[in-house]
């Protein structure tokens, strides 16, 4: 099958490889001129032949939603737009519409898989009709991991990426768990091998996973990852997955907490704390640590 892809980054390349490693025909741009296979939108969309398929793989937001209006203006009736990127998914209902108007499918993708989706496969989380998704199977069979998971068509447009929320949200909440573990076997005085208890714990335990698999790696290559800033950022799904439990009145405890701790480990000195502690030495008269 013959696929157009917009964005060769980390994902978007290697996707692009793994596509032809299984015999379809890809054309791929990026405007880094290195890299890409045409010099422009343009080109890409003629170098296609009808119906076309073009997936975008570009950063959520405005990136994303200006790709998807200029393919708007160049592609044909019968033709289909996949967002395999991080959209929230309340836009992928606007960018049906728009497409609709020139008589072009939509299909959102929420893709798990990383830097390692090359080798191992993509999760792929997909919204859009029955239509549009058989017709694109042969592109998803080839992403996807060999077996009978890692592929789902969740429900009509938006579904894909509302589940790849989800699915974001339930890996923040894992994240922390790990990490929260991970500091106390550091603070602890008993444990004498921290790494080797983590590595420990990859096989024939109930917590064992890729991420965990993950964690062992990284403190293989820096044992106390003295190398690394505890600051962490966040993508935008936590949020939207919080967002929408509120919205639902879902109880998101771990999932809120985890969003919340990003937040904390970009305060050099939390505002919080430093109220907390005034505080205690107002109302107990309990020492206050000056700041340096």
């Amino acid at each position: 099958m013959q696929l157009g892809i917009v964005g060769l980054g980390k994902m978007g390349g290697n996707m692009r490889t793994r596509l032809r490693n299984a015999g379809h025909d890809v054309v791929g741009y990026d405007r880094d001129a290195s890299i890409s296979d045409v010099d422009s939108l343009e080109s890409l969309v003629k170098a296609l032949e009808g119906p076309r398929a073009v997936w975008i793989m570009v950063p959520s937001g405005d990136p994303t939603r200006d790709t998807v209006k200029a393919l708007g203006e160049l592609l044909s009736e019968g033709d289909i737009v996949i967002d395999g990127g991080n959209s929230r998914f309340t836009d992928d209902k606007v960018n049906a519409e728009l497409l609709a108007t020139k008589g072009v499918g939509y299909v959102d993708a929420g893709v798990s898989g990383g830097v390692w989706g090359l080798k191992n496969g993509y999760a792929l989380m997909v919204g859009g009709s029955d239509e549009n998704i058989a017709r694109l199977m042969p592109i998803f069979e080839a992403l996807k991991p060999e077996g009978e998971f890692g592929f789902v068509h969740a429900g009509g447009v938006g579904a894909g990426h509302y589940a790849k929320m989800v699915h974001n949200g339930i890996e923040y909440g894992l994240m922390h768990a790990y990490a929260e573990g991970y500091e106390l076997l550091e603070a602890s005085e008993v444990v004498t091998d921290v790494p080797a208890v983590v590595k420990s714990w990859r096989e024939g335990t109930v917590i064992r996973s890729w991420l965990l698999d993950l964690l062992d790696r990284a403190l293989e290559e820096d044992p106390g990852l003295a190398d690394i800033s505890g600051y962490s950022s966040d993508s935008g799904e936590g949020r939207w997955t919080v967002e929408e439990a509120i919205r639902l009145a879902v109880p998101l405890h771990v999932i809120s907490a985890s969003l919340f701790a990003r937040f904390e480990s970009r305060q050099d000195d939390s505002p919080a704390m430093k109220a907390v502690s005034a505080l205690r030495n107002q109302f107990g008269g309990h020492a206050v640590k000056k700041a340096e």
